[in-house]
């Protein structure tokens, strides 16, 4: 992966008021634009240590495999322990930190959205926002994970043995297959995380678009024509945590990345999250993370974040 750290007018603009840095996606000379296949070893010899220690916003998808070693990566604030077998998926937009890949070899796989067709990214989920970041197959579906991604790399590797036109086509409709079994092979498929039904995916696209203006479950439910209580228990089914905390816990995220990307004040902050005063989006902001908005503004730019989880 060629990465550039770059502001483009009008892009990377976050909630808060402030621009956001993003890292856009640059392919190497030569190759088809929008795709990248390579080995997490030879990614991690050449990544500079400033990227293995400071958050980054990329613009485009990370598909990362170790098959030796334990990968290591934080994503929306969130450390990932990621064991061979499992499947890191890292979506535009998210906040990510790489950290020591010492004796970590796979595979990665970047590309941008629109290297794919409108169907195929719709199939696989490519525009949601809360699809999980990390994946394992069952043993009977791994071994063709393995192979659609093995057929893609190698497909990437032969560049030049046709000419460019087909070869970008055989990318295009290779990467293809290997994201729409990762989507549907390697996702939670009981419990929290299934396939969530109307009522939540109404109240979640709802939420996501008005977070910053209210966070009180009555005005979506009056919005969308439920009941606060039908919210809460397809929230629940579908997330695993009642509709008031879906909604606090977005405004949360979005908090914190815009502190961890921009030296907006907190009152402009609060301002851009619906909140009244600083005080009020302060006082909020502890209680939900144990920090001042500043606090974790210094922690995250000085140390991985605090929160861990860790997949088998």
């Amino acid at each position: 992966m060629t990465v550039k750290k770059r502001q483009a007018p009008g892009e990377g603009r976050g909630r808060g008021g402030e621009r956001i840095r993003e890292v856009p996606f640059v392919a190497p000379a030569g190759v088809p634009a929008g795709v990248e296949v390579g080995s997490l070893a030879a990614l991690a010899a050449r990544l500079p240590r400033r990227s293995l220690e400071t958050p980054q916003r990329p613009a485009f998808h990370h598909l990362l495999a170790p098959s030796a070693g334990v990968l290591h990566h934080t994503v929306d604030f969130v450390h990932h322990t990621v064991r061979p077998g499992s499947w890191l998926w890292v979506r535009p937009g998210q906040v990510q930190q790489w950290h020591d890949m010492t004796g970590v070899d796979g595979i990665a796989v970047f590309f941008e959205t629109d290297f794919l067709d409108a169907a195929t990214a719709g199939a696989a989920h490519l525009d949601d926002p809360y699809a999980a970041a990390v994946g394992t197959p069952a043993a009977r579906d791994a071994p063709a994970l393995r192979l659609a991604a093995e057929h893609l790399r190698h497909e990437f590797d032969a560049l030049g043995r046709m000419p460019l036109e087909p070869h970008t086509a055989a990318l295009r409709h290779l990467l293809a297959v290997l994201v729409l079994r990762l989507s549907h092979l390697a996702r939670p498929v009981t419990g929290p995380g299934a396939e969530p039904d109307e009522t939540f995916l109404r109240f979640r696209d709802a939420a996501e678009r008005d977070f910053t203006r209210t966070r009180r479950v009555e005005e979506y439910a009056r919005a969308l024509g439920y009941s606060p209580r039908t919210l809460t228990r397809a929230a629940y089914a579908a997330a695993g945590v009642g509709a008031k905390e879906f909604v606090d816990r977005r405004v949360v995220l979005e908090a914190k990345r815009v502190l961890a990307h921009s030296d907006a004040s907190v009152a402009r902050i609060a301002a851009g999250l619906g909140f009244s005063s600083a005080t009020n989006f302060g006082k909020f902001f502890q209680h939900r993370t144990g920090h001042t908005p500043l606090g974790f503004r210094s922690a995250v730019r000085g140390r991985p974040a605090a929160e861990s989880r860790a997949e088998p």
